[in-house]
């Protein structure tokens, strides 16, 4: 798999979760399979529009659907959310550094002043 692919795979993840009815519908999903009137229910969009939301999932990698006879689930594929928890992590290193910077930053305020220092 090269860079441009994975690239691409993190673009149309983030792509996906940026829209909340498409966050709802994967929470729903965490708790176990639906169809798509299921997953419409709590929506007050038509099922067509939730079609086009489980079809950006679907391109996504985070919804898959099976078919049994007339029944079409959908499950939740949590697989592009690890590769996202990956890419995010690469930046822990920074942010604990900053938050370990603004630590000491806080403690030096709480320090109290000798006097004869001069206000700043």
């Amino acid at each position: 798999m090269t860079a441009t692919l994975d690239e691409a795979r993190l673009d149309d993840t983030f792509a996906a979760l940026a829209n909340p009815t498409r966050r709802a519908i994967l929470r729903r999903l965490a708790a176990g399979e639906a169809n798509v009137n299921e997953l419409a229910e709590p929506f007050d969009l038509t099922l067509p529009a939730i079609s086009k939301h489980i079809k950006v999932l679907e391109r996504a990698g985070l919804v898959v659907r099976s078919q049994r006879a007339q029944y079409r689930p959908c499950t939740l594929d949590a697989t592009p959310l690890a590769a996202i928890s990956t890419w995010a992590e690469q930046y822990r290193p920074v942010w604990e550094a900053r938050f370990h910077r603004m630590d000491e930053y806080l403690h030096q305020l709480q320090q109290p002043r000798k006097t004869g220092e001069p206000d700043d």
